[in-house]
């Protein structure tokens, strides 16, 4: 009688019957202790399976709780009673005998069945049509026997003749013994025939060898070629269901769209109206559950006034008494200069998705040529250009006396220029080297933008911004991003310096990583994580902010950023509290009288200050890219700009007009005249290395490389001569790059 244990590391452990199919039981094994315990378990032993807990095959279906082919399980014994049968998988079965006989009786059963398994499994191997082997991996397969075959005739010829000469060396040595010849003679000769006869059966023995090895060879060749062969078409099976499923996953989400998005006049229910913009959350509910926080755009884009509240941002508990219009207002922009409110709508275009993407896994995502599908009809010197939509922080910030104070202005305009990206999937165009964007928003808001790209090969783009309240703004940023298969990672690399005139301030900063999730299949959404520290280099007060990842088993705020403002000695003023993508909150930070400091951690609940809320996505916004009322304005046609800015790139303005075709087209125009460029720069330093006369590598027409003061770091500051150059209408200088 057989007995089998359960343990708790997730093995399945029962009892065996008696083979062939005879099933026995046992009574519990107590005395193991509540881990390991022996329990009565059906084991029917058929031909050349081995089933769990089923009396017979018509059971099977209904009560089989597993099945170990025998062919290709491993039986090992542990003592007297005890063995085990495992399929070097996940199932393994302890199992014990009541007698060493009868554990053998067991063991020689299934050893029995398994190699009438291991023969009928080899004969089926024999039998298999080979008709899915390609012709060529035939006939090379077939080749290389033929001439394994030759090889190994060519040494049994060898050793016939091997065998023919010894024979022949033997009879004449024996020959030698029979004459009379000195002691010494005789003895030199029982050598050599010694010799020649241990040379003939190591000569046999090489054949014999040889002989095997081939026998071997077209015994397993077929396996071999099948496995191979099989592993293929598992590849191309694989390929073609992503395919499909990203087509029908495609075709499913824009009826998606069709269905969720209602026109202006529709009415919404509760009496209360949504952007149009914004699905509601049951329009969602058929979304999968790792994707279902990131499908709720009514987070986002509601306006204020709908009454509408998302209950995890208001991390401190309390409502806050300051109101939003009195505390932080837009400045009413000048209507000297109409600003466009829409743009065409984006074209519903269907794309195959993994035909692209399958041969782009572990590349630089600025080194794969991508088609406008996937962007959007910026460039990103205006994406960088973004950073300043809430310029009125800085603003705020310039007029602040405390430098802790302004230290919480500039957090908050750090965590600003995030919240346009929580929709914002589609990647922006990359520049073309000299490319240039410009922002002149002097009269209006009293600032003045101007970005280059400086490289090209890492891309890196420089940006400087000048205030007339007081601040300048200037950072140089390379983009490094991978592409993952399932996300896309992409890490900007460079310093941000912010700097205060009136008071000396000035402040560094870097950013922090931005992932786009779910690229192959499912809704694309937008994580930013990692951790920020803002320094003041005159005062020393830091801001730590932490962009804490998402998590679906968190029960923490989605997109949180939580933060504390420091002076040098480290002591904590300020608390800082929200989310990238809807608003930061200030609390300050006052001794406490309490036990713990609850008394004082009271008063900083009623000391929040609201720094920072996003601004309401204009309507329609989901049909133009979900734009922010800044970029719908960016790549407005402008007079006067120079011949290098972003406005007159013409793949990206065909792609805003919807002309996607073209905008391919002349895309690849594009990006080959700039290989055209490059080579010609290659080529000619190549030359000047050759001849040995000096040459000057490509410098940035509008700012210079130099090594920051303050960081130590090389990079690129504005040198000036824009806006002059801009007042003349003097490009002379600049490139002709489109």
């Amino acid at each position: 009688m057989l007995h089998g244990w359960e343990c708790g590391r997730g093995e399945c452990i029962v009892p065996l019957p008696q083979p062939p199919c005879l099933i026995l039981s046992s009574k519990d094994f107590q005395g193991l202790g509540s881990m390991l315990t022996w329990v009565t378990h059906c084991f029917p032993l058929f031909p050349t399976l081995l089933h769990h807990n089923c009396r017979s095959k018509a059971e099977m279906r209904h009560t089989c709780r597993g099945t170990i082919n025998l062919a290709t399980a491993n039986i090992t014994v542990e003592d007297s009673c005890n063995f085990i049968i495992s399929n070097g998988g996940a199932q393994t079965y302890h199992l014990k005998a009541s007698s060493e006989v009868e554990r053998q009786r067991w063991v020689t059963a299934l050893e029995l069945a398994k190699a009438r398994a291991v023969k009928m499994l080899a004969e089926s191997d024999e039998s298999d049509n080979e008709e899915s082997v390609s012709q060529t991996d035939k006939t090379e397969l077939q080749n290389t026997l033929r001439t394994l075959s030759s090889k190994v005739e060519d040494l049994s010829t060898c050793n016939d003749l091997i065998a023919k000469h010894g024979t022949a060396l033997q009879r004449s040595l024996s020959e030698l013994e029979t004459l009379k010849l000195p002691a010494e003679s005789n003895e030199k000769i029982k050598q050599v025939n010694e010799r020649a006869t241990l040379f003939r059966i190591t000569s046999n023995a090489m054949i014999n060898a040889c002989r095997d090895f081939l026998m071997l060879a077209q015994t397993h060749s077929k396996k071999w070629q099948k496995s191979l062969q099989y592993e293929r078409d598992q590849r191309i099976r694989l390929e073609e269901t992503l395919e499909q499923l990203a087509k029908q996953h495609n075709h499913l989400e824009r009826a998606f769209r069709g269905a969720t998005v209602l026109p202006a006049s529709a009415p919404r229910g509760g009496g209360s109206a949504k952007d149009e913009c914004c699905p509601g959350k049951g329009d969602l509910s058929d979304e999968d559950d790792d994707n279902e926080f990131f499908d709720a755009p009514e987070i986002i884009t509601m306006p204020e006034s709908m009454g509408h509240k998302r209950t995890g941002s208001n991390i401190s508990g309390a409502s806050s008494d300051i109101s939003l219009d009195e505390q932080y207002k837009h400045q009413p922009e000048d209507t000297k200069k109409e600003k466009r409110t829409r743009i065409p709508n984006k074209p519903n275009y269907s794309l195959n998705l993994w035909s692209i993407m399958k041969n782009c896994i572990g590349k630089e995502l600025s080194k794969i040529p991508m088609p406008v599908n996937f962007n959007e009809p910026l460039s990103m010197l205006q994406r960088l250009t973004e950073d300043l939509e809430y310029h009125e922080l800085l603003d705020r910030a310039a007029k602040c006396e405390s430098s802790l104070e302004q230290l919480c202005y500039v957090a908050a305009f750090t965590v600003s220029s995030y919240s346009t990206t929580v929709f914002r999937t589609s990647k922006p165009f990359n520049p073309l080297l000299g490319e240039t964007f410009e922002l002149d928003r002097l009269e209006e808001n009293g600032y003045r933008s101007l970005c280059e790209q400086v490289s090209h090969h890492p891309p890196a783009a420089a940006h400087h911004a000048h205030s007339r309240h007081g601040w300048t703004l200037r950072q140089e940023i390379k983009i490094t991003s991978k592409f993952r298969g399932k996300y896309i990672s992409i890490m900007p690399l460079g310093t941000i310096h912010c700097i205060f005139h009136s008071s000396g301030n000035h402040y560094t900063w870097k950013k922090v990583t931005t992932t786009v999730h779910n690229i192959i299949v499912g809704k694309l959404w937008i994580d930013q994580s990692g951790e920020i520290e803002i320094i003041n280099h005159k005062t020393g007060d830091k801001c730590n902010l932490k962009f804490v990842p998402y998590s679906y088993f968190s029960r923490d705020v989605a997109r949180k950023v939580t933060g504390e403002v420091t002076d040098p000695s480290g002591k904590v003023h300020f608390i800082l509290l929200g989310t990238w993508d809807e608003k930061m909150d200030c609390f300050k930070v006052l001794p406490g009288s309490g036990e713990n400091g609850a008394e004082g951690r009271q008063r900083a609940e009623e000391s929040q200050v609201l720094l920072w809320k996003r601004n309401p996505l204009p309507k329609n916004a989901e049909n133009m890219y979900y734009f922010s009322e800044l970029a719908l304005t960016l790549n407005a046609p402008e007079s006067g700009t120079a011949p290098t800015d972003s406005r007159l790139r013409p793949d990206q303005r065909l792609m805003e007009n919807g002309r996607w075709d073209e905008a391919n087209a002349e895309k690849q125009r594009l990006e080959e005249k700039q290989r055209i460029s490059r080579k010609k720069r290659e080529a000619e330093a190549m030359k000047a290395t050759e001849d040995g006369t000096p040459y000057d590598p490509y410098k940035a027409l509008w700012f210079e490389r130099k090594k920051d003061p303050v960081t130590k770091e090389l990079a690129h500051v504005y040198r000036g001569g824009y806006w002059e150059s801009k007042e003349k209408q003097d490009w002379s200088s600049c490139p002709d790059i489109f």
